[in-house]
């Protein structure tokens, strides 16, 4: 069996994750053919009966060889029919043994016979979080493609009540002639709920399978080598950080203050939801949260998760300790400098808590303890038997509106210490001799410096987490956020030779939340980046023109939703382009909302110096077009400065705006967002 059959096979356990390892999977009919011992139980004594009904009208039959079982104790202590998260110790700790199990594999088809005898044993949600960061950090697999997690688990994202339209719809109607399901623009929440008016950027499809994919890249706990990226704690706190701003430029657009930050952790949490989701797997709805619960010390004797609120405060007062000293305690009790350029990453790995964590014992864990608690706030000792709420879970806590006021406390953290940075000079911020004259913004037929948004609507198979039924797609239709797409136009006058520089997009508002300029020390923290990307300058006039669809902040919604199966090339070049990651802020959610009049921002471009940005390294063959927040893969991040830069500090003395703060290779012009309240007919299905 060649190594590309293996793979292809390995994606085909992450479909149907509650039928068995011998049903029928995917476009070929695939079916495994295991060992009588890979059997459960339930199955044991009807394995030949079992394997000869399924593979009578097979596509393709794939023999998995047999192995010594390996023992799965430890990991059977999460039963098949509960919910999953990483932020569980307990959790966490069997995530981290069987995603050793599959690293330690020694040959790629002893690692399909391990990930076979597992699959039927194991939780489905774990043996899918386990089997897909095995893939990506494996050297024998690292050219796979993960299939979306809404393809496989739709339960996470998709209203209850469509289920039971999608098993008619399956059962019934013949494949041809099956209609999408359409999914209620406003399903969660009625606009009485002032919250409810961002939605649809908090509960956008894509925007959560984003952060899935982000912690599946990054996870914070596991085997050291997956663990151990280049700057991740940096990287934790800088997508956090945009997130954060992009949230509540949303607010803004839609007349909603900034966040409130959560400050203190026993007061009341003013924030409800009651997120209508039904976990297929674990049999169980996510919780919901009634306004105004406070957080309780939590003793959950079945998760084996005992804590105490006050352990957690301890932990974010010693790390504004480490802030305002400069210096941290180390596992052997030294103090250690928080340098100007490394401390941001030693900082990040205490707030989060990752295995990279200096001392871990001395500054808790109270990023990913706050998500647990939160999570439990309904049932914090268990006696209801009640599963945790969707903050606990990161493919849907970004739904959760308690998930931004518990972020904005740990945004402010970094913003913190940050402010305790030595501020940018001119000579940082400049580049001799680079001059940005002009930049403007084009869409096709519309006016410059005006962007378009509208709604669209879109479909998506969800046939894949559907589990004994008709085969066939069953398609769900959503509406999301769209814009027109745009160029951008920038012109750059250099005085000196040929040279390369790093152009860097950022979009903000222009007022505040009460009409005002801003200072620009508030401001700062709301700039998104939009773009960052090398340019290459000859002497005198330079125009530079780049489209909206190049950002490197993005993927496009075809590789957000992608169907793996479809149009996929054989092997050679052609398959290594198909392979990419899936990490990468949807393209459809570049851009903010907007207003019907037209919300005014700032598009702030600078060409910054080469010498100080580049870093010397390929990255032939690998995916980078969403670097900004996802980095590249087996590779240093793609840029020496901070991440932010250069609105990642306090600004100089005599700044207080925008406008002051720019230098000659930086220019600044008025943009308007204008939002349309009509919706686009679905997309063409892939």
């Amino acid at each position: 069996m060649s190594q590309e059959d293996i793979q292809k096979h390995l994606i085909l356990m992450l479909y149907h994750p509650k039928e068995p390892i011998f049903t029928q999977k995917g476009e070929k009919k695939t079916v495994f053919n295991v060992p009588q011992n890979f059997l459960t139980d339930r199955y044991q004594s009807l394995g030949i009966e079992l394997q000869d009904r399924f593979s009578t009208d097979a596509g393709e039959q794939v023999n998995i060889n047999p192995i010594q079982p390996p023992n799965l104790d430890e990991i059977l202590q999460l039963r098949r029919d509960e919910n999953f998260s990483l932020f569980f110790p307990k959790h966490n700790r069997i995530a981290t043994a069987l995603t050793n199990m599959f690293l330690q594999a020694k040959t790629l088809d002893e690692f399909q016979s391990l990930a076979a005898y597992c699959r039927d044993r194991v939780n489905p949600y774990l043996f899918n979080y386990c089997l897909s960061v095995a893939i990506l950090h494996r050297k024998d697999t690292r050219g796979m493609d993960i299939p979306s997690f809404m393809e496989t688990f739709p339960d996470k994202y998709v209203d209850s009540q469509v289920f039971a339209k999608a098993r008619e719809e399956a059962n019934i109607v013949p494949e041809g002639s099956r209609v999408p399901i359409e999914i209620p623009v406003d399903y969660t929440a009625s606009n009485l709920e002032d919250e409810h008016r961002v939605a649809y950027f908090s509960e956008d499809l894509g925007v959560n399978l984003h952060h899935w994919h982000w912690h599946l890249v990054y996870p914070f706990s596991g085997p050291m080598e997956v663990v151990n990226k280049d700057r991740r704690g940096e990287l934790f706190y800088y997508f956090h950080h945009q997130v954060m701003a992009r949230y509540n430029i949303e607010r803004m657009c839609n007349k909603l203050r900034r966040v409130r930050r959560m400050i203190n952790l026993r007061e009341p949490i003013p924030e409800a939801y009651f997120p209508k989701l039904d976990s297929l797997v674990a049999n169980r709805s996510y919780p919901g949260r009634p306004a105004n619960m406070r957080l309780q010390d939590v003793n959950r004797e079945q998760d084996q998760w005992q804590i105490d609120i006050q352990d957690m405060e301890t932990g974010i007062a010693r790390t504004y300790e480490a802030i305002h000293s400069g210096s941290y305690l180390d596992v052997n009790n030294r103090r250690q400098p928080l340098t100007e350029f490394e401390g941001i990453d030693v900082l990040g790995n205490i707030v989060e808590a990752s295995s990279l964590s200096v001392n871990p014992a001395y500054y808790g864990n109270f990023h990913n303890f706050g998500h647990a608690t939160l999570s439990v706030i309904h049932d914090p000792d268990l006696r209801h038997l009640e599963s945790f709420g969707a903050i606990g879970d990161p493919a849907t806590s970004m739904r959760d509106p308690v998930f931004y006021s518990f972020h904005a406390m740990i945004n402010d953290m970094f913003i913190e210490f940050k402010s305790t940075l030595p501020r940018y000079t001119v000579q940082q911020l400049g580049y001799d001799g680079v001059t940005v004259t002009n930049v403007l913004l084009q869409t096709v037929n519309g006016p410059q410096n005006q962007l378009n948004t509208f709604w669209q609507q879109s479909d998506v198979d969800m046939s894949r987490g559907l589990d004994f039924q008709p085969r066939g797609p069953v398609f769900v239709r959503f509406t999301h956020l769209q814009h027109q797409p745009f160029n951008y136009v920038i012109r750059v006058n250099n005085a000196g030779a040929a040279r390369q520089g790093t152009c860097r997009i950022f979009l903000g508002p222009k007022f505040d939340e009460r009409g005002n300029p801003w200072l620009f020390q508030d401001q700062r923290n709301l700039m998104v980046e939009m773009d960052r990307f090398i340019v290459n300058l000859r002497p005198g006039e330079n125009v530079i023109t780049q489209a909206s669809t190049r950002s490197s902040v993005t993927i496009p919604f075809e590789r957000t939703f992608r169907n793996v199966d479809v149009n996929r090339p054989t092997g050679g070049a052609a398959l290594d382009q198909f392979n990419f990651c899936g990490c990468g802020w949807p393209q459809h959610m570049l851009v903010f909302k907007g207003t019907p009049e037209g919300y005014p921002c700032h598009l702030f471009v600078m060409i910054s110096n080469i010498a100080d940005d580049r870093i010397n390294q390929s990255t032939e063959g690998q995916c980078s077009d969403a670097a900004v927040y996802c980095g590249i893969r087996d590779r240093l991040y793609p840029d020496r400065r901070s991440m932010g830069y250069p609105f990642d500090r306090a600004p100089r003395n005599g700044v207080s705006t925008l406008q002051q703060f720019l230098t000659p290779n930086m220019r600044v012009q008025d943009v308007s967002i204008v939002h349309q309240n009509r919706t686009l007919r679905p997309r063409a299905r892939n």
